[in-house]
C-alpha cells in the first residue's frame, strides 16, 4: 500500500528550519517534520513504508470484533455522537478517513479533548466496551 501525499506550502523561513535540521541527499521535508512532530511517537509504518498492524488486531484475531464493525462514543452533555469503523488491519477510521492504530488519539481527534478510546468506545455489534473486548481477548492469548 502506497502512502497517500499532500501538498503544502511554507514561507522562506520555514524551508531554511527544514534545510537547517536536514541531513542533505538523505532526508526529505517530509523525513524532517515527521522527526520533529513526531518525537516519541511510535511510527505507524514499517521500513518498507507498510503500515503496522493497529492495536484492534489481536481483537480481531480472537473473534471479539471484525473489519468493519463500528465504534461509537456518545458525549450526552453535549449531545454528540462519535463514530469510527474498525479496518482490517486493526485500525480505527473517523468518518473524515484519518485512521489511527490506537483508540485513544482517535478518540481526541474526534472529542476535541484527552480521552480513554479502550473505555469510551462502545464496539455496537457487541454492544461492549473496547476495554472489555480487550481484556477478553488477552485471556484467549495466555
Amino acid at each position: 500500500m502506497s502512502k497517500r501525499m499532500r501538498t503544502i506550502e511554507i514561507d522562506d523561513e520555514v524551508f531554511a528550519y527544514l534545510q537547517r535540521h536536514s541531513e542533505p541527499l538523505v532526508d526529505s521535508p517530509n523525513d524532517v517534520l515527521r522527526r520533529q512532530l513526531l518525537k516519541g511517537e511510535k511510527p505507524s509504518t514499517d521500513a518498507a513504508g507498510a503500515r503496522r498492524t493497529g492495536a484492534l488486531m489481536f481483537i480481531i484475531e480472537a473473534g471479539l470484533a471484525a473489519p468493519g464493525d463500528k465504534l461509537q462514543h456518545h458525549q450526552s452533555r453535549l449531545k454528540r455522537t462519535h463514530e469510527a469503523i474498525i479496518t482490517a488491519d486493526g485500525w480505527i477510521e473517523i468518518p473524515d478517513g484519518r485512521a489511527f492504530p490506537q483508540p485513544s488519539p482517535a478518540l481526541k481527534t474526534q472529542t476535541g479533548s484527552e480521552i480513554n478510546g479502550w473505555g469510551q468506545y462502545k464496539h455496537l455489534p457487541s454492544g461492549r466496551r473496547l476495554q472489555d473486548l480487550r481484556e477478553e481477548a488477552t485471556k484467549h492469548q495466555v
